[in-house]
């Protein structure tokens, strides 16, 4: 014949107590971590917020005075042309490089609109608004 095992432990009244207190112990660590993690997160996505914020300044172009200039030259050259201009012949007029002219068209996207022209889908129209 076997003899069954108890289904429960029995402990000392001390140890129970110090069982007890470990586990209130360990909760309340478990409640310190999880708001730290709380904080953690909160202080990341304002970083991020704010690293959105500085990118977005660093991206926006700002006219420098020599393309103000040539901005109003590009203008008027556009204007007196009917209010409409084949970039390729613009770039030429005004003597400047393709990355040059390109970024001089960034910066005057209020007042300038880019078409492909009818004839030809690769060429672009300058149309002034």
């Amino acid at each position: 014949m076997m003899m069954e095992e108890p289904a429960f432990i029995t402990i000392p009244y001390q140890e129970f107590k110090i069982i007890v207190q470990e586990v209130h112990s360990l909760r309340d660590q478990i409640a310190a971590l999880e708001a730290h993690q709380l904080n953690d997160t909160a202080r990341l996505a304002r970083d991020i917020a704010l690293d959105r914020q500085r990118i977005t300044k660093l991206e926006t172009v700002e006219p420098q005075p020599l393309q103000k200039d040539r901005a109003e030259i590009l203008r008027a050259l556009i204007a007196a042309n009917g209010g409409k201009m084949l970039a390729k012949d613009a770039r030429q007029k005004m003597h400047l490089s393709r990355s040059r002219f390109s970024e001089l068209l960034a910066t005057m996207g209020e007042y300038i609109d880019t078409k492909p022209y009818h004839l030809n889908k690769s060429a672009k129209v300058l149309i002034l608004k």
